[in-house]
């Protein structure tokens, strides 16, 4: 529930603006900084989805808008002064226009790399492509995905008996990827999964 309005935040400090810091709300990760006006703040409460202002193109930019990488909101926080915000929001695929999952470290992909790779296959389902081992997965049905895993999961057995290392962890990595489309195309999260083990624990 987002209980910030408009009129509690001061645009006057900043011209019209105030910068918003966009966070993956499962990783905690900063993805990146924008700006926004009123009326972006507002169309960002209304479609839950973050819009910015764009001062290079001095218009209304929803974030994914051609590309589809939209960033769903989940909750917003004012800071103290009413003039910045830290936005948690779920990346509906890659944030940065290099392709990265964040605009600040490009490098350092590998954390929390298991929820930056579900982001990936998640997008891949809403926004499929020809070229997309994984959208042609979705394509196929419940079914086959699941006939994969099983699949994967027989192969990373067999190779369990031998010695062979590379053979091992590279089955082992076929069956994690294949679990998570499979998690995905059943509309569950990586951390649906973990509560429950949380539960268990």
């Amino acid at each position: 529930m987002i209980n910030i309005l408009s009129t509690d935040l001061d645009f006057k400090k900043g011209n019209g603006l105030i910068p918003a810091i966009i966070q993956d709300y499962a990783t905690h990760k900063v993805l990146m900084l924008g700006y926004m006006n009123e009326a972006a703040f507002k169309k960002t409460i209304i479609e839950k989805k973050v819009c910015f202002y764009s001062r290079t193109k001095k218009r209304l930019w929803t974030k994914g808008e051609s590309s589809g990488n939209f960033l769903e909101v989940k909750n917003i926080k004012k800071d103290c002064d009413q003039d910045a915000l830290l936005i948690l929001a779920k990346p509906l695929g890659p944030v940065c226009h290099t392709g990265q999952d964040t605009c600040f470290d490009e490098k350092n992909v590998d954390t929390n790399f298991l929820k930056h790779l579900e982001t990936i296959i998640q997008n891949r389902k809403i926004n499929p492509t020809d070229t997309s081992y994984t959208a042609s997965l979705f394509k196929k049905g419940i079914n086959k995905v699941a006939q994969k895993v099983g699949e994967e999961a027989v192969e990373l057995v067999i190779e369990a008996k031998d010695d062979n290392r590379d053979l091992f962890l590279g089955e082992a990595a076929d069956l994690l990827y294949h679990y998570l489309v499979l998690l995905t195309a059943k509309d569950f999260e990586l951390d649906d999964v973990i509560a429950i083990l949380k539960e268990r624990h």
